[in-house]
């Protein structure tokens, strides 16, 4: 019992401060949209504007996404759920969150494997290239640009996916233990 509200408290806390933070990436999307605007108007049209507007929505949305879940924000068919009781809702978030940890789980698959991808590794061990790196025994192929004008490199992108699906894993386990508690008639 004690270990579940530490852990709570813990991710609660931590995505809580992430989430904050990032609610202010939408005036540096503005900014950066703004900056388009104003260099194709007055300017030579600057060629880095879309992709790092793309960019920075992806860091919003995915490490914004914790704080999302945790505040209960996140988009619910409410058509049956609102009427019923906290033990109801309890029991039915309960059986759908392992729904949801499974899909993030393959998810995080996906992000671990396109980013290896792009740091130049080829085969189909993803987890063990990166253990590779660590160790030494693997080494940074040829690393993935995209194809525009701008041409950045994308694995610091990728990079903030896996970080943004393992927080929001880590954040489901939490509202997770959250209905194991009221289930047991504790106070959260």
């Amino acid at each position: 019992m004690k270990f579940m509200r530490g852990y709570i408290r813990g991710i609660d806390a931590m995505n809580r401060r992430i989430g904050r933070i990032m609610m202010y990436g939408i005036f540096v999307l503005m900014g950066v949209l703004l900056w388009s605007t104003v260099s194709k108007a007055f300017f030579v049209p600057s060629l880095w504007t879309l992709e790092m507007a793309q960019f920075i929505m992806v860091g919003y949305y995915i490490l914004g996404g914790p704080y999302s879940i945790q505040l209960g924000s996140n988009v619910r068919m409410d058509l049956l759920y609102g009427d019923w009781s906290l033990r109801r809702k309890a029991w039915f978030d309960l059986f759908t969150v392992f729904f949801l940890i499974f899909y993030l789980c393959v998810l995080l698959y996906g992000a671990v494997s396109s980013t290896a991808y792009s740091l130049g590794y080829w085969g189909t061990e993803p987890f063990s290239f990166f253990g590779g790196l660590i160790t030494g025994s693997e080494e940074v192929g040829h690393m993935e640009q995209s194809s525009s004008a701008w041409r950045p490199y994308l694995w610091p992108i990728k990079v903030v996916m896996i970080v943004g699906i393992f927080l929001m894993l880590l954040q489901c386990l939490s509202e997770l233990l959250k209905d194991v508690l009221r289930l047991k008639g504790e106070a959260i």
